[in-house]
């Protein structure tokens, strides 16, 4: 059996603490060694919930610990590039949250170098890796609904209304369309393939940042994604993907779900259950990340570097349309 890879966390907010749950619900495959922070308080307190043996503050110490194998970016998706060049420049594979980066340019450079390098680079788009997901992809290329015509996806939620927060402060890249709708468009690139066409619509509010928008995507051969987001409403978080002969119903929330319904032609629906157990679903990436790493894979098949720069391009054609530039752009 292979020893267990080394882990180290930059950042501790909301989802690098989900994160670290994750793998210490694996730890026959994970030992999370490290976490990164901007004071001793905040990473102690981490590291005291987490059972983490080493706190560096700083992130660049994180990056120069040399025991550590892969380093899991949680920062700002402003800082995301900054942090993933300083951690392939010191050897270190890299799993980045979403969105990779923000824009395309900055996706090219970290996939440059992390080519350059021969490291493990990946965007830590988990949704593709849900038994669920997985499992839908399976009946799509058995034909089980007929051909594929469309999805729909809905992520309409209520963050926290704090004009200070990441959900809505514009210099930390804040907005609806990278926190909310990355998903549902990454998820249409993995239904349906690369679109010919995206346009739709999007509301600002007082902060500045788009707070609800409406998106069509069109591919080549005329299948159509219908993609709502709304970071100011009342929770709905359904999807479903439809074909000639059926339909498969992803329960809520269907970015990270444990059920769907699966309606084919002539038969009863079908409830599909799949739960997670223990699991918060972040393990599912970490294990994708660890076996590519040691199948001596830079790049995971899954969600590989070339599509997560496409879907980055697709969300610039849409920032492009609605006038969205982020201060750390300009």
């Amino acid at each position: 059996m292979t020893e267990p890879m080394r882990w180290a966390i930059l950042g501790t907010g909301k989802i690098a603490n989900r994160f670290a749950y994750a793998l210490n619900n694996i730890p026959e495959r994970a030992e999370l060694l490290a976490v990164g922070s901007r004071s001793q308080e905040s990473g102690g307190d981490f590291a005291h919930k987490h059972s983490i043996p080493r706190v560096h503050v700083g992130y660049e110490n994180v990056a120069a610990d040399p025991e550590v194998d892969i380093v899991y970016i949680g920062t700002p998706g402003v800082f995301h590039l900054r942090d993933i060049k300083m951690c392939l420049e010191a050897g270190k594979h890299v799993l980045c949250e979403k969105v990779i980066t923000m824009n395309a340019a900055q996706t090219e450079e970290a996939i440059r170098l992390a080519r350059e390098k021969n490291l493990f680079l990946m965007e830590a788009m988990w949704t593709r890796f849900f038994p669920i997901h997985i499992r839908v992809r399976e009946l799509l290329a058995e034909g089980a609904i007929g051909e594929v015509l469309g999805l729909d996806a809905r992520f309409i939620a209520t963050v926290p209304y704090d004009l200070d927060n990441r959900f809505f402060d514009v210099s930390l890249g804040a907005g609806v369309l990278l926190d909310l709708g990355s998903y549902g468009i990454a998820w249409a690139y993995s239904v349906l393939g690369e679109p010919e066409a995206v346009t739709g619509l999007t509301h600002f509010g007082e902060s500045g940042a788009d707070y609800q928008s409406g998106i069509v995507f069109m591919t080549a051969s005329g299948q159509i994604a219908t993609i709502h987001n709304c970071q100011v409403g009342y929770d709905s978080k359904e999807a479903v993907v439809f074909g000639t002969q059926g339909k498969i119903d992803l329960h809520a929330p269907w970015y990270k779900p444990t059920a769907m319904t699966v309606h084919i032609a002539g038969k009863e629906p079908e409830l599909v259950e799949m739960p997670l157990g223990s699991f918060n679903g972040y393990e599912y990436e970490a294990i994708e990340v660890m076996e590519c790493i040691q199948a001596g894979k830079t790049e995971s098949d899954v969600i590989p570097l070339d599509e997560s720069l496409a879907i980055v391009k697709t969300l610039d054609d849409l920032r492009e349309q609605w006038g969205i530039t982020y201060p750390s752009e300009r």
